[in-house]
């Protein structure tokens, strides 16, 4: 049982697996950083100076004015709808499926590259140059 369990564990996909959902996560914090910390504070700028992070609509309790996003979640009996938490997360979505089209397009075309391009055939050496020009000459006689 040990030694299939170590052959189901160590196969190359499996272990290929692992190390793409690895990195796929790290790429994902990537993303994030990059939408939280670089694109959310510009297309803000952009709007009107606002922080996505922090709108919500109150659907049910009492929240006054201007109350920062946290300060409203800590008050009892309140429901929110933060729709600026959901407007980074699509931003995230949008840049990552973005960046991952242009990945695998680069990726297929160069596969598409390599499968088109054949292998040029070696030339022939001079002897057989020489050979070829011999054989076509006398098949051109009577």
């Amino acid at each position: 049982m040990l030694e299939d369990f170590k052959k189901f564990a160590f196969k190359g996909n499996l272990v290929d697996m692992a190390v793409g959902i690895i990195i796929g996560g790290a790429f994902g914090t990537v993303v994030k950083s990059l939408v939280d910390d670089i694109f959310m504070p510009l297309l803000g700028r952009l709007v009107g100076d606002l922080d996505f992070s922090n709108k919500y609509f109150v659907l049910g309790g009492d929240v006054p004015a201007g109350t920062a996003l946290a300060k409203a979640q800590e008050i009892d009996g309140v429901n929110l709808l933060t729709y600026g938490n959901f407007v980074t997360a699509f931003l995230s979505f949008i840049i990552l499926a973005f960046v991952l089209f242009l990945v695998i397009k680069k990726f297929m075309a160069a596969l598409q590259k390599e499968e088109e391009a054949p292998a040029e055939a070696p030339k022939p050496s001079e002897e057989v140059v020489l050979l070829q020009e011999i054989r076509d000459l006398l098949s051109k006689q009577p």
